[in-house]
């Protein structure tokens, strides 16, 4: 059927899917706290600029948006999130019927991306991942209705699109690439003779423009971050465990956007579309190549689902019941997994569910591993969402219980953007000075030396820095620490410095031109 002649654009069938997305999310908002990666965006807010350490400005300016439209509640910070989710569940109902999909494509893609545990542990956290994901899907999108309509319009959709993508997260400028090279080999090449293509990059560029500027004039740290990142993350990811994690992380849905690839390579009616299969594999090699995390790649799937789901329709046309069964099968098994990617249960259930799995399966016992390769009683990232409020409350006694006199020379300072960003949350509900750190881009706005006589120091490594700021203080005590036994943090150790000598002042200058630098 000629794609002007189709009837219907399903817009009110896949709402129904968003709807349950955002209801899914929204039982999930508000329970456990802040995640550490959620309090270094939030902080952001406070600090707009056209750049940051590790990110583009895009997330702090959704920041503060979220602080100025919503308040500063957790639930008010997962709201964007949840939007966003919702749309990349909209744009991959629409991805479906751009490639001719129909009801039961539709209902199979969003369901499969739905109770994917990737895009339902991605989905609902303050974090740049869920918008990257959202330009990622809504790039796709504009280039398929470009392709179906060739209307000019849509290039320079596609610019805007690529241009606040990369504000958003730099793996855009991965993915555009990709699609740009994935069309360059299709019998689809012809679509990139157009002067307006040039438009295109030129309206992306503008856009982009201001951050570069922004890298320029403080020495790029876009590739120092890649470079530490590379080194303390990336290059403990094997090659071997990228793949096994592209095909574990959507479990039972696998089989749909493989079904997708596919289709999207050999299938002669998806022919002219054949060059988001090539993008995918271009991205994917890419990313192998260069050690890349999991979630990196993750945008890159709604277009594969879309496939599949179109793919499964070709495949099954008469019988309602098989549909019905391909449905359930692909999605239902997940929900195993799901109050463990998902926080839709208190905690205690919660506990209750890692209990299982760590107690009687195996082949996902791997997701309480830590970064320390032991077991643990949840999730890394549920782990992240413990301690925060009981570290601030124990700075803040430890500041209150310094005299009125002694608080007015106090600094409070904190090893790692999570301990820094949660007291700079709870700083006005405590009534405490702006934390200081050097960590992350809290250095961006450090202040240039430590003036203060008393200084309250967050230790992450669990009150080892005493012996090391003896030699150079009056004193250095330890007040307390984190006792959460479920939270990253636990044992953080809250230290109070009296009369910091010279010799810190010196280190700490050292530390913080060296970031500056960087």
């Amino acid at each position: 059927m000629p794609y002007k002649n189709r009837k219907s654009s399903y817009n009110n069938f896949i709402l129904i899917f968003v709807l349950i997305k955002v209801g899914l999310n929204a039982l999930a908002i508000s329970h456990f706290g802040f995640h550490r990666d959620e309090f270094l965006h939030l902080v952001l807010a406070d600090h707009l600029d056209w750049g940051y350490k590790e990110v583009p400005p895009f997330i702090a300016i959704i920041a503060k948006l979220s602080i100025v439209l919503f308040g500063k509640s957790v639930f008010a910070a997962r709201i964007f999130p949840t939007i966003c989710s919702g749309l990349i569940i909209w744009l991959t109902g629409k991805i479906t019927v751009e490639l001719g999909g129909k009801k039961f494509a539709i209902a199979l893609a969003c369901l499969a991306m739905i109770f994917s545990p990737a895009f339902t542990a991605s989905g609902y956290l303050f974090q740049p991942v869920v918008f990257d994901q959202l330009w990622w899907v809504l790039t796709v999108w504009l280039l398929l209705r470009y392709i179906n309509t060739h209307a000019i319009k849509y290039l320079y959709f596609i610019g805007l699109a690529i241009g606040f993508g990369v504000l958003t997260k730099y793996t855009m400028l991965f993915f555009a690439g990709s699609l740009l090279a994935g069309l360059a080999i299709s019998k689809q090449r012809r679509l990139l003779l157009n002067k307006h293509v040039l438009g295109a990059v030129a309206v992306a560029f503008v856009v982009i423009l201001p951050n570069l500027i922004w890298q320029f004039t403080h020495h790029w740290p876009v590739f120092t971050h890649m470079a530490q990142l590379q080194k303390q993350q990336l290059d403990y990811v094997k090659p071997i465990d990228f793949i096994r994690q592209q095909i574990m992380t959507h479990c039972m849905a696998l089989f749909v956007w493989v079904t997708g690839f596919f289709f999207l390579i050999f299938s002669f009616k998806l022919r002219k579309y054949q060059s988001l299969a090539f993008a995918y594999v271009l991205i994917f090699i890419f990313l192998l190549q260069m050690n890349g995390k999991n979630y990196y790649l993750f945008g890159a799937y709604p277009m594969l689902f879309a496939a599949g789901g179109y793919g499964f329709e070709r495949w099954i046309k008469t019988s309602r019941v098989l549909r019905i069964v391909v449905v359930v099968l692909f999605t239902v098994p997940n929900l195993l997994v799901f109050p463990a990617i998902l926080p839709v249960l208190p905690l205690k259930p919660t506990l209750a569910v890692f209990d299982y799995i760590n107690n009687h399966t195996r082949f996902i016992k791997f997701m309480t591993v830590w970064g320390d390769h032991k077991h643990h009683a949840t999730t890394q990232d549920y782990a992240d969402m413990f301690g925060w409020e009981e570290l601030a409350q124990k700075v803040a006694k430890a500041y209150y219980d310094l005299t009125p006199e002694q608080r007015k020379v106090t600094q409070i300072y904190a090893d790692n953007y999570g301990e820094a960003g949660a007291l700079h949350h709870y700083a006005a509900q405590y009534h405490l000075p702006e934390v200081i750190s050097l960590n992350s881009s809290f250095a961006l706005w450090a202040p240039d030396s430590l003036s203060g006589k008393y200084l309250i120091y967050v230790d992450e490594e669990n009150g080892a820095k005493v012996k090391r700021f003896a030699p150079i203080t009056d004193s250095c005590t330890k007040l307390g620490e984190i006792t959460n036994t479920l939270a990253v943090e636990r044992r953080t150790a809250i230290l109070l410095l009296v009369n910091p000598k010279p010799a810190l002042n010196m280190v700490y200058k050292k530390e913080l031109a060296k970031k500056r630098s960087e």
